[in-house]
């Protein structure tokens, strides 16, 4: 049975120790509250051994956001899948809009990163997602399964298993545009069925697919009634427990 899962995505924001008095804080307005979701945090490299040292990590799962394609030695400030999963942190952020486009991530780099993230104990959550000229030219769809394919379609379906998908239309990142609950159940349940074509019905079915794209408190829970829709990749909303605990709340 797949997993709901919450997860947010810090960026580029919190210094060390405001990332953990948040990461501490959110730990503690969990506690003891009966949640249906698992919650994850994606934060900066710098932050993920002392995160995880200072919460429950059964409780509130740690990510970081990106690793490095290569395995080690001379790539001066790389950091590998398993410098990260020595942290403690369990999920690595993969593909990131704001990677392929700011990074110049190719879908062959990013096979590699999977790789090696599997490799280590990682779970990757690979983001994949259309821009607004690519929605408004009825290209969208053709983009998510071009991305899902280049990058995944190589892994055998055990190793597929242990994937999440996060769906982030472009046009709807940190813009105030959200895809209405519709755009995203019609999408979600396309990824679903481009991957029972490939793995069979039981993988696709097993498979939690999220949202990501201005979700927040008012929108969450409309979003997250959507039987394809599996949870959400939270930017902004994730950096407050007051914006964040109500997300988790939706399910």
């Amino acid at each position: 049975m797949r997993k709901n899962i919450v997860a947010g995505n810090w960026k580029m924001n919190k210094n060390l120790q405001e990332g953990i008095a948040l990461a501490k804080e959110l730990n503690e307005a969990l506690k003891g509250k009966t949640v249906k979701c698992d919650v994850v945090i994606g934060t900066p490299y710098i932050h993920l051994a002392g995160v995880a040292d200072s919460i429950d990590t059964s409780r509130v799962g740690v990510a970081a956001q990106n690793c490095a394609d290569k395995e080690l030695g001379a790539y001066t400030g790389e950091v590998s899948a398993a410098m990260i999963a020595s942290t403690g942190a369990k999920y690595v952020i993969l593909g990131h809009s704001e990677r392929r486009a700011y990074y110049h991530e190719t879908a062959e780099t990013l096979k590699e990163k999977v790789t090696l993230a599997l490799a280590n104990g990682l779970t990757p959550i690979f983001c994949i997602g259309e821009v607004l000229e690519e929605r408004e030219s009825e290209k969208h769809f053709e983009v998510v399964k071009s991305q899902i394919a280049a990058s995944l379609f190589d892994l055998a379906s055990e190793d597929f298993g242990k994937i999440v998908l996060a769906y982030e239309p472009v046009w709807a990142i940190g813009t105030g545009k959200t895809a209405t609950a519709a755009q995203a159940q019609e999408m979600h349940a396309f990824i679903r069925s481009t991957l029972a074509e490939k793995y069979g019905q039981v993988v696709a079915d097993n498979t939690s697919i999220l949202y990501g794209g201005s979700a927040n408190a008012s929108n969450a829970k409309e979003l997250f009634s959507n039987p394809d829709v599996d949870g959400g990749l939270i930017g902004g909303a994730s950096l407050a427990v007051d914006k964040f605990m109500p997300i988790i709340e939706a399910f």
